[in-house]
């Protein structure tokens, strides 16, 4: 039996955070921008506008990198209060245009518009409508990847970066994914995209025609959602609202370190993410998580279980920075570091049924 045509948007904001900086004060607009903490206490990028990507400035690269790269930067301290109110704006936004909208983070949400085509209103002129209203209303443009499945949007969504539109049709995900670089693929990081390459695997179509078996001997049971994707299949749903029992958010450095500033600083921005998303959905947890992986990629977890439950970013960066400095001896050297909240089974009236995880972190690709 056929499914009905499913038509999802990616919706990704343009350098968010330095966008946002940008419009509130004009004398920054065309000018490269970099948002973070001060390079003497060892900040990191958390948005760098694309002037400043011109010179090669990435987030969660060093703030001493970047404006060593590009002296003529201006760095601004995150505001992130008002990057919240922002985003819960656009998300008023896209919830006019569709009941079905799945907040990935402050500046990225996935909305199914499948009614609204069944209803007679061509995707594209969906899209177009979510495109004007947030540049009309928030001074800010977006860039929108529209497709039949959630993988497919969000890849697409990158293609045209700032202020994009890419449409792939019912029927061409696989050729749209397939000249693309296998690293691009969801759920493929840097580690399988490397492992991918030593097999002779470097585009998404190479990986696509290879048979179940290959997958299963090398990825085990990883391997068959991985063919399914590097053939344009994914049947994910976009989920509105969900009950949670753990709320994380993690970020995969640009360089390894081991320096405890730096890290502490990753620590405090990331304890403010989740806090946010704490905040959205009213809840409070009693365990503090702390994720971290080596440069070998060696990946283990900390925690803490805490008298009385928590909510604020400061309580949490107090509970998940000790765990962190309990880490910091020898000349160990981190690549990713995350941060998460658990133990909300005690919430009147709440199920726990699974975990969020914010994609972004609180820095932006």
């Amino acid at each position: 039996m056929s499914h009905p045509t499913r038509h999802i948007i990616h919706a990704d904001f343009d350098a968010f955070y330095a966008a946002v900086e940008q419009l509130d004060r004009p004398e920054l607009r065309g000018k490269p921008v970099v948002v973070g903490g001060s390079p003497e206490s060892r900040g990191v990028v958390a948005s760098a506008s694309y002037e400043a990507r011109e010179y090669g400035v990435r987030s969660a690269m060093p703030m001493r990198t970047a404006l060593a790269i590009c002296p003529q930067a201006v760095r601004v301290a995150s505001n992130f209060g008002r990057y919240r109110d922002v985003s819960r704006k656009a998300m008023t936004i896209f919830a006019e245009i569709t009941p079905l909208v799945e907040p990935l983070s402050l500046d990225e949400a996935y909305l199914d518009v499948s009614a609204e085509v069944v209803g007679g209103h061509p995707v594209r002129g969906i899209a177009l409508q979510v495109k004007r209203r947030v540049l009309s209303r928030l001074g800010l443009t977006i860039s929108l990847g529209v497709a039949t499945s959630k993988s497919v949007a969000k890849i697409a969504s990158d293609f045209q970066k700032p202020d994009g539109l890419t449409i792939v049709p019912p029927g061409e995900e696989r050729a749209f994914l397939a000249p693309l670089e296998v690293g691009r693929l969801w759920g493929v990081g840097p580690k399988t995209a490397e492992r991918l390459h030593d097999y002779g695997v470097r585009t998404i179509g190479q990986l696509a025609t290879l048979p179940e078996e290959w997958f299963a001997e090398r990825f085990g049971r990883t391997g068959g959602r991985m063919r399914s994707l590097a053939m344009g299949v994914d049947d994910s749903e976009v989920v509105v609202e969900r009950e949670t029992k753990s709320i994380s958010a993690e970020t995969t450095l640009a360089q390894d370190t081991g320096d405890p500033e730096a890290l502490k600083e990753l620590v405090n921005r990331l304890s403010l993410n989740v806090a946010q998303a704490l905040s959205r959905k009213s809840l409070r947890g009693r365990t503090v998580k702390l994720k971290l992986r080596l440069s070998d990629f060696t990946t283990f977890t900390r925690q803490n279980t805490l008298p009385e439950r928590v909510e604020s970013s400061a309580e949490i960066a107090e509970a998940a920075t000790a765990l962190l400095e309990a880490e910091l001896s020898g000349r160990r050297q981190f690549r990713l570091v995350g941060v998460g909240v658990s133990g909300f089974d005690d919430v009147p009236g709440r199920q726990a049924d699974k975990h969020v995880q914010l994609t972004l972190a609180g820095f932006e690709r």
